[in-house]
């Protein structure tokens, strides 16, 4: 289990590492919004992850308005 997080996240840095912390984030608050608990905690440690191997800055406002806009677009219309 732990790899699996470990090597989503070394991906994340790979593809992109200023923005990783941030994908991570999104896909956590996509998780939680569609209710699939397994998912958010994935996702939740590979945030962590990044934030552990990135140098990268991480804005907590950022993350805020990301949450934000995933639950705007989780809610029926």
């Amino acid at each position: 289990m732990r790899r699996l997080f470990q090597d989503d996240a070394r991906q994340l840095v790979e593809r992109d590492p200023v923005t990783a912390y941030y994908d991570a984030q999104r896909a956590a608050a996509r998780a939680r919004f569609a209710g699939d608990g397994r998912s958010f905690l994935h996702w939740a440690k590979v945030a962590a992850e990044v934030a552990r191997i990135s140098n990268a800055s991480m804005d907590y406002e950022i993350v805020k308005r990301i949450v934000d806009e995933e639950e705007k677009r989780a809610r029926p219309s």
